[in-house]
Protein backbone atom coordinates (compact mmCIF):
# COMPACT_ATOMS: atom_id res chain seq x y z
CA UNK A 1 0.00 0.00 0.00
CA UNK A 2 1.25 3.47 -0.89
CA UNK A 3 2.19 5.69 2.05
CA UNK A 4 -0.26 8.40 1.00
CA UNK A 5 -3.12 5.89 0.83
CA UNK A 6 -2.19 4.44 4.24
CA UNK A 7 -2.11 7.91 5.81
CA UNK A 8 -5.46 8.93 4.35
CA UNK A 9 -7.16 5.69 5.36
CA UNK A 10 -5.68 5.83 8.86
CA UNK A 11 -6.98 9.39 9.31
CA UNK A 12 -10.47 8.32 8.23
CA UNK A 13 -10.44 5.46 10.74
CA UNK A 14 -9.35 7.82 13.52
CA UNK A 15 -11.93 10.48 12.74
CA UNK A 16 -14.74 7.96 12.31
CA UNK A 17 -14.11 6.66 15.83
CA UNK A 18 -15.85 9.75 17.18
CA UNK A 19 -19.19 8.36 16.06
CA UNK A 20 -18.78 5.51 18.58
CA UNK A 21 -18.70 7.75 21.63
CA UNK A 22 -21.69 9.67 22.98
CA UNK A 23 -20.10 12.45 24.98
CA UNK A 24 -23.40 13.60 26.46
CA UNK A 25 -23.59 10.25 28.28
CA UNK A 26 -19.94 9.88 29.14
CA UNK A 27 -20.45 9.66 32.92
CA UNK A 28 -23.17 7.01 32.76
CA UNK A 29 -21.24 4.08 31.36
CA UNK A 30 -20.85 0.81 33.22
CA UNK A 31 -17.48 0.76 34.95
CA UNK A 32 -15.20 -2.25 35.37
CA UNK A 33 -12.31 -2.13 37.85
CA UNK A 34 -9.25 -3.90 36.41
CA UNK A 35 -7.04 -3.11 39.41
CA UNK A 36 -6.74 -0.32 41.95
CA UNK A 37 -7.64 2.95 40.19
CA UNK A 38 -7.39 1.25 36.79
CA UNK A 39 -10.84 1.53 35.23
CA UNK A 40 -12.41 0.46 31.95
CA UNK A 41 -15.81 1.22 30.44
CA UNK A 42 -17.86 -0.25 27.64
CA UNK A 43 -16.69 2.68 25.51
CA UNK A 44 -13.04 1.58 25.92
CA UNK A 45 -13.93 -1.92 24.75
CA UNK A 46 -16.16 -0.78 21.89
CA UNK A 47 -13.53 1.62 20.56
CA UNK A 48 -10.73 -0.92 20.78
CA UNK A 49 -12.74 -3.56 18.89
CA UNK A 50 -13.42 -0.97 16.21
CA UNK A 51 -9.75 -0.05 15.84
CA UNK A 52 -8.56 -3.67 15.76
CA UNK A 53 -11.16 -4.51 13.10
CA UNK A 54 -10.57 -1.50 10.85
CA UNK A 55 -6.79 -1.33 11.18
CA UNK A 56 -6.61 -5.08 10.56
CA UNK A 57 -8.37 -4.55 7.25
CA UNK A 58 -6.09 -1.64 6.40
CA UNK A 59 -2.88 -3.60 7.01
CA UNK A 60 -3.73 -7.32 7.18
CA UNK A 61 -0.19 -8.41 8.03
CA UNK A 62 -0.05 -6.17 11.12
CA UNK A 63 -0.43 -7.15 14.76
CA UNK A 64 -1.64 -5.28 17.82
CA UNK A 65 -0.51 -4.03 21.21
CA UNK A 66 -3.83 -2.89 22.67
CA UNK A 67 -4.63 -1.78 26.21
CA UNK A 68 -7.76 -3.88 26.66
CA UNK A 69 -6.32 -7.01 25.04
CA UNK A 70 -8.86 -7.27 22.21
CA UNK A 71 -6.28 -9.00 19.98
CA UNK A 72 -3.11 -10.89 20.79
CA UNK A 73 -1.98 -11.09 17.16
CA UNK A 74 1.65 -10.06 16.68
CA UNK A 75 2.96 -8.82 13.36
CA UNK A 76 6.40 -9.79 12.09
CA UNK A 77 7.13 -6.23 10.93
CA UNK A 78 4.15 -3.98 11.72
CA UNK A 79 2.19 -3.61 14.95
CA UNK A 80 -0.50 -1.10 15.90
CA UNK A 81 -0.28 0.29 19.43
CA UNK A 82 -3.75 1.30 20.61
CA UNK A 83 -5.15 3.23 23.55
CA UNK A 84 -8.85 3.42 22.71
CA UNK A 85 -9.66 5.90 25.47
CA UNK A 86 -6.80 7.68 27.21
CA UNK A 87 -8.23 9.56 30.15
CA UNK A 88 -10.86 6.99 31.13
CA UNK A 89 -11.14 8.37 34.67
CA UNK A 90 -11.82 11.84 33.24
CA UNK A 91 -14.45 10.29 30.97
CA UNK A 92 -16.18 8.56 33.87
CA UNK A 93 -16.24 11.69 36.01
CA UNK A 94 -17.42 14.01 33.26
CA UNK A 95 -14.15 15.89 32.81
CA UNK A 96 -13.76 16.81 29.11
CA UNK A 97 -10.15 15.68 28.58
CA UNK A 98 -9.94 12.27 26.93
CA UNK A 99 -8.86 10.93 23.56
CA UNK A 100 -7.97 7.92 21.47
CA UNK A 101 -4.31 7.38 20.66
CA UNK A 102 -3.08 5.02 17.94
CA UNK A 103 0.38 4.46 16.46
CA UNK A 104 1.98 2.14 13.92
CA UNK A 105 5.30 0.55 14.82
CA UNK A 106 7.64 -0.89 12.19
CA UNK A 107 10.14 -3.10 13.94
CA UNK A 108 10.83 -1.04 17.06
CA UNK A 109 10.26 2.36 15.46
CA UNK A 110 7.07 4.41 15.52
CA UNK A 111 6.37 5.59 11.97
CA UNK A 112 2.81 6.92 12.24
CA UNK A 113 0.61 8.28 15.00
CA UNK A 114 -2.73 9.95 15.59
CA UNK A 115 -4.46 11.41 18.66
CA UNK A 116 -8.11 12.50 18.53
CA UNK A 117 -9.49 14.59 21.41
CA UNK A 118 -13.16 13.72 21.39
CA UNK A 119 -14.61 16.86 22.99
CA UNK A 120 -12.81 19.48 20.89
CA UNK A 121 -12.52 17.32 17.74
CA UNK A 122 -8.83 18.21 17.59
CA UNK A 123 -6.90 15.65 15.57
CA UNK A 124 -3.12 15.53 15.97
CA UNK A 125 -1.17 13.41 13.49
CA UNK A 126 2.35 12.73 12.32
CA UNK A 127 4.26 10.32 10.14
CA UNK A 128 7.98 9.75 9.79
CA UNK A 129 9.78 12.65 8.08
CA UNK A 130 6.51 14.35 7.14
CA UNK A 131 5.95 16.76 10.04
CA UNK A 132 3.18 17.02 12.63
CA UNK A 133 -0.27 18.50 12.13
CA UNK A 134 -3.33 19.64 14.06
CA UNK A 135 -6.52 19.48 11.99
CA UNK A 136 -4.42 19.74 8.84
CA UNK A 137 -2.27 22.67 9.96
CA UNK A 138 1.46 22.24 10.61
CA UNK A 139 2.45 22.47 14.27
CA UNK A 140 5.72 23.01 16.10
CA UNK A 141 6.93 22.83 19.67
CA UNK A 142 7.28 26.07 21.62
CA UNK A 143 10.30 28.41 21.42
CA UNK A 144 10.51 28.74 25.23
CA UNK A 145 14.13 28.87 26.38
CA UNK A 146 14.02 28.81 30.18
CA UNK A 147 12.31 26.86 32.94
CA UNK A 148 11.09 30.09 34.54
CA UNK A 149 9.13 30.92 31.38
CA UNK A 150 7.78 27.41 30.88
CA UNK A 151 4.42 25.76 31.48
CA UNK A 152 4.97 22.07 32.13
CA UNK A 153 2.74 19.00 32.28
CA UNK A 154 3.00 15.86 34.33
CA UNK A 155 0.96 12.91 35.51
CA UNK A 156 0.56 11.60 39.03
CA UNK A 157 1.02 7.88 39.70
CA UNK A 158 -2.22 6.17 40.63
CA UNK A 159 -1.01 2.69 41.62
CA UNK A 160 2.79 2.51 41.24
CA UNK A 161 4.32 4.52 44.08
CA UNK A 162 7.80 2.99 43.98
CA UNK A 163 9.42 6.28 42.95
CA UNK A 164 6.99 8.69 44.60
CA UNK A 165 9.68 10.42 46.70
CA UNK A 166 11.91 10.97 43.66
CA UNK A 167 8.92 12.19 41.69
CA UNK A 168 7.79 14.64 44.38
CA UNK A 169 11.31 16.07 44.68
CA UNK A 170 11.31 16.78 40.94
CA UNK A 171 7.74 18.11 41.11
CA UNK A 172 8.56 20.53 43.95
CA UNK A 173 11.64 21.83 42.18
CA UNK A 174 9.87 22.52 38.88
CA UNK A 175 6.78 23.91 40.61
CA UNK A 176 8.89 26.57 42.29
CA UNK A 177 10.83 27.55 39.18
CA UNK A 178 8.33 27.30 36.30
CA UNK A 179 5.16 29.19 35.47
CA UNK A 180 3.24 26.16 36.63
CA UNK A 181 2.55 22.47 36.23
CA UNK A 182 -0.62 20.96 34.80
CA UNK A 183 -2.06 17.48 35.13
CA UNK A 184 -4.67 16.72 32.47
CA UNK A 185 -5.03 13.04 33.27
CA UNK A 186 -4.09 11.92 29.76
CA UNK A 187 -0.47 11.41 28.78
CA UNK A 188 -1.44 11.31 25.10
CA UNK A 189 -2.99 14.78 25.31
CA UNK A 190 -0.02 16.06 27.32
CA UNK A 191 2.28 15.01 24.49
CA UNK A 192 -0.01 16.43 21.82
CA UNK A 193 0.00 19.76 23.67
CA UNK A 194 3.81 19.73 23.85
CA UNK A 195 3.87 19.16 20.09
CA UNK A 196 1.70 22.20 19.35
CA UNK A 197 3.44 24.46 21.89
CA UNK A 198 0.73 24.71 24.56
CA UNK A 199 3.01 22.94 27.03
CA UNK A 200 6.77 23.41 26.96
CA UNK A 201 7.60 20.04 28.49
CA UNK A 202 6.16 16.87 29.99
CA UNK A 203 7.44 14.19 32.37
CA UNK A 204 5.86 11.12 33.93
CA UNK A 205 6.73 7.62 35.09
CA UNK A 206 4.77 4.33 35.19
CA UNK A 207 3.53 4.76 31.63
CA UNK A 208 2.56 2.06 29.16
CA UNK A 209 3.44 1.94 25.47
CA UNK A 210 -0.14 2.72 24.41
CA UNK A 211 -0.10 5.88 26.55
CA UNK A 212 2.80 7.43 24.64
CA UNK A 213 3.35 5.73 21.26
CA UNK A 214 1.45 8.21 19.08
CA UNK A 215 2.66 11.16 21.13
CA UNK A 216 6.29 10.21 20.61
CA UNK A 217 6.26 10.64 16.85
CA UNK A 218 3.98 13.69 16.99
CA UNK A 219 6.40 15.50 19.33
CA UNK A 220 9.44 14.44 17.33
CA UNK A 221 7.94 15.51 14.02
CA UNK A 222 6.97 18.85 15.60
CA UNK A 223 10.65 19.46 16.38
CA UNK A 224 10.74 18.27 19.96
CA UNK A 225 12.86 15.76 21.85
CA UNK A 226 11.68 12.63 23.62
CA UNK A 227 13.58 10.23 25.88
CA UNK A 228 13.45 8.28 29.12
CA UNK A 229 14.64 9.96 32.33
CA UNK A 230 18.28 9.08 31.66
CA UNK A 231 18.33 10.41 28.11
CA UNK A 232 18.07 6.96 26.55
CA UNK A 233 15.66 5.88 23.85
CA UNK A 234 13.64 3.44 25.96
CA UNK A 235 10.70 5.82 26.29
CA UNK A 236 8.24 3.52 24.49
CA UNK A 237 8.54 0.46 26.74
CA UNK A 238 10.65 1.83 29.61
CA UNK A 239 7.69 3.39 31.49
CA UNK A 240 9.44 6.79 31.75
CA UNK A 241 8.85 9.79 29.53
CA UNK A 242 10.49 13.18 29.14
CA UNK A 243 9.38 15.36 26.23
CA UNK A 244 10.04 19.01 25.47
CA UNK A 245 11.28 21.45 22.90
CA UNK A 246 14.98 21.21 22.14
CA UNK A 247 15.79 24.41 24.05
CA UNK A 248 14.56 23.11 27.42
CA UNK A 249 15.37 19.44 26.98
CA UNK A 250 18.91 19.40 28.40
CA UNK A 251 17.88 21.35 31.51
CA UNK A 252 14.89 19.07 32.15
CA UNK A 253 16.99 15.97 31.50
CA UNK A 254 19.57 17.00 34.10
CA UNK A 255 16.75 17.38 36.62
CA UNK A 256 15.22 13.99 35.90
CA UNK A 257 18.66 12.38 36.09
CA UNK A 258 19.34 14.08 39.43
CA UNK A 259 15.98 13.07 40.89
CA UNK A 260 15.71 9.52 39.57
CA UNK A 261 19.39 8.55 39.52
Amino acid sequence: MKTSTLLASFKDIMLNSQSLIQIEHFNREEIEVKSKNSLVTEVDKRLEKYFVSELGKLLPESGFIAEEGTSDKKGLEYNWIIDPLDGTTNFIHGIPAFCCSVALMQGREIILGGILEFNSSEYFEASKNNGAYLNGNRINVSPTKSIEDSLLATGFPYYDFEFIEEYMALFRSLLRESRGLRRLGSAALDLAYVACGRFDGFFEYSLQSWDVAAGIIIVQEAGGKVSDFKGGQNQLFGKQMLASNSLLYNDLLERTKASFG
